[in-house]
């Protein structure tokens, strides 16, 4: 593929083909292998170190990391949730806690009803698909690349995803940012792997 536009047309047809297999899987396996994710992520690194820790809230069969985020809080840490405050801008990460008041956004995904915007020291960003470069296909929306562009410094940046959504490339762009790590079922693939 030469072209931007065959690019985006494979991505879009990769990650629906993709979202579709995930939210398909049967609920108990989509559930171990997640648990087993967050185990691979934890038993990797120390997320203590890292104030501010910016999660998702999980939509479409992707890995449920609130509880990671309840443990960061719990030792003195603060979580945060990713917003989409300007269309097409870089995300904005509003501070979150178990028991808040949710609204949810235009897209109909669960944020913090009040905006206290914090800075994330280290994110946790779920994965629709990823290559061996550690570049994440996400939903389309660029945000997550506007947003890690825009960020100085630039926080720590974990995917978490399903082995099965492994590709041989994304067919990676200039504006495409590639993860630090990414964690599934299977183990880790880092900058040094």
């Amino acid at each position: 593929m030469d072209s931007w536009s065959d690019i985006k047309r494979w991505r879009w047809q990769t990650r629906k083909l993709l979202i579709r297999q995930r939210v398909e899987l049967a609920a108990g396996t989509r559930l171990a292998q997640g648990e087993q994710v967050k185990r691979n992520l934890t038993g990797a690194i120390d997320l203590t170190p890292y104030r501010t820790l910016g999660i998702y809230w999980p939509i479409r069969g992707e890995i449920d990391v609130r509880d990671i985020a309840q443990q960061h809080i719990a030792g003195g840490g603060l979580a945060a949730l990713p917003v989409v405050a300007t269309a097409a801008a870089p995300l904005e990460f509003w501070r979150w806690h178990p028991g808040m008041g949710i609204r949810h956004d235009s897209a109909k995904i669960p944020i913090p009803a009040v905006r206290e915007v914090v800075i994330p020291d280290a994110l946790l960003i779920p994965l629709v698909g990823f290559d061996q470069g550690r570049f994440r296909l996400g939903y389309g929306g660029g945000y997550y690349d506007r947003t890690l562009a825009a960020l100085s410094p630039r926080p720590m940046c974990v995917g978490l995803g399903y082995e099965a959504a492994r590709l041989a490339t994304i067919h990676p762009q200039p504006h495409d940012i590639p993860m630090d790590m990414i964690v599934t079922e299977q183990g880790l693939l880092r900058l040094t792997d």
